[in-house]
């Protein structure tokens, strides 16, 4: 074998070496695409939780914004998102949505305020109301 082929020889094996196949990229992407599903099947979970209790504490302030809006004008009806915001009983830099961007219905019976968001469905009345 002369001096030339063996350098040939040598030169294949190289390359061969440093490429890498259609099948160790495919394995790769694969691995990646399990990789994200974990996360998302881990992760999706919890940003429906955060929204849940981010809408529950956007309630509470609502409320609390009612309950001082009542007690500055006895007698009156309940007000509305609109009302609370131009009498200054809730901040303008207020959540005034729920985490899915509807409005909040807000009910006033007998002294009894409630705020209530229609949750992830956007129907009111379901099991997934938030107050």
């Amino acid at each position: 074998m002369t001096r030339a082929q063996q350098n040939t020889r040598r030169t294949r094996r190289h390359q061969r070496l440093e490429g890498m196949t259609l099948v160790e990229i495919m394995i790769v992407v694969i691995i990646m695409a399990l990789i994200a599903t974990a996360v998302g099947v881990a992760v999706l979970p919890q940003l429906e939780k955060a929204r849940i209790k981010s809408t529950r504490t956007d309630a509470q302030t609502i409320r609390s914004a009612v309950t001082m809006y009542l007690a500055d004008h006895a007698g009156e009806r309940c007000p509305t998102i609109e009302d609370l915001i131009s009498d200054a009983a809730l901040d303008r830099n207020k959540r005034t949505t729920d985490a899915w961007e509807r409005e909040f219905q807000v009910e006033c019976d007998d002294g009894n305020i409630s705020v209530v968001s229609a949750g992830p469905d956007g129907q009111f009345g379901s099991e997934d109301d938030i107050q």
